[in-house]
């Protein structure tokens, strides 16, 4: 099967996933808002937040999906795979906006102003809150089983998997919170309880916007391929008979499963125009075919002392497997 068409069943694994949760989110936002509203609920109000942010970051993952594969134009030589990491950061700042902040503004306004006890409607908000948690749970493992299918934590580097796995896992936590929080508040009578669990929904979705929102952004400004990847890639051109040293080597993550490699080398002595340009072309098809992830590599042919070489990355050189 060749990397593309098993690039685009993950894809499709990951679409469904997305809309599982999407679907998932849609219907228990509006049971927790209605119930919220009923119980007068500060904790599940603040989880009914929660499930309309991850609903809406379910739409812009979808979105990351169907745009990141798109083919590479003139105006973007190297492709969209960056999409992917875009949308992703935008999912990050969704949960921290529209979920954390409101949860906090919720736990505030309780402390400050009380909350009407309703015990009929806290009841029902409870069975809300268990109906969630099956539906958040199913959602979450359907996640981990694709995580798993896609090799274990390596299927993390999925920007949008990553995201609905970190959601789901947040939105099951953060309704056993909810729950206490309410249950607490039913038994003493005490609004602090509730209140500070929506405090604490709110902590812990800033703290999942946080990390979410860091890897988008490391990945957004240029990361460097796997360090298994860059170890490869130097094996492959140092084992290359007319290679004398290797004096540079840089890589950049370009999309989900793509880099650019660039690469200053030093040549045996010897080797006419021509010759040169024979080996080039067979070391880029050497490490196409060996790291599958270099899909654009250049090659600089250099004499100049290792150090220099750092000074600069620019290189010339045609796509990989050319």
């Amino acid at each position: 099967m060749s990397r593309t068409s098993s690039d685009n069943q993950a894809d499709r694994r990951t679409r469904v996933t997305v809309l599982v949760a999407l679907a998932a989110n849609l219907v228990i936002a509006a049971a927790k808002a209605a119930g919220g509203l009923i119980a007068g609920s500060p904790a599940l109000l603040s989880e009914a937040a929660h499930s309309v942010a991850d609903s809406l970051n379910e739409v812009f993952l979808l979105a990351a999906l169907r745009r990141s594969r798109r083919p590479a134009d003139r105006r973007h030589p190297f492709g969209y795979g960056k999409e992917r990491f875009f949308w992703s950061l935008l999912a990050a700042v969704g949960i921290f906006v529209m979920g954390g902040c409101f949860s906090f503004f919720q736990g505030v306004e309780a402390l400050r102003n009380g909350a009407e006890e309703k015990i009929s409607g806290y009841v029902a908000g409870l069975v809300v809150l268990g109906v969630a948690f099956l539906a958040e749970s199913a959602s979450l493992l359907r996640a981990l089983h694709q995580v798993r299918r896609q090799g274990g934590k390596g299927g993390l580097r999925d920007p949008a998997l990553r995201t609905v796995v970190a959601e789901d896992g947040t939105a099951v936590l953060g309704v056993t919170v909810a729950a206490v929080g309410m249950a607490l508040h039913m038994v003493t009578g005490q609004v602090v309880w509730e209140a500070s669990a929506s405090i604490l929904i709110g902590a812990l979705l800033v703290y999942v916007a946080y990390h979410l929102g860091r890897e988008a952004r490391d990945q957004l400004i240029g990361e460097a391929a796997d360090p298994e990847s860059a170890d490869r890639i130097r094996e492959v051109l140092e084992a290359q008979p007319e290679i004398d040293s290797v004096e540079a080597l840089f890589t950049m993550k370009t999309g989900l499963d793509k880099a650019l490699v660039a690469a200053r080398v030093d040549l045996v002595p010897g080797l006419d125009s021509e010759r040169v340009e024979e080996v080039a072309v067979r070391i880029k098809r050497s490490v196409a075919s060996s790291v599958p992830e270099a899909d654009q590599i250049f090659l600089d042919i250099t004499d100049r002392p290792a150090e220099e070489a750092w000074e600069s990355p620019a290189a010339t050189g045609e796509r990989g497997g050319a």
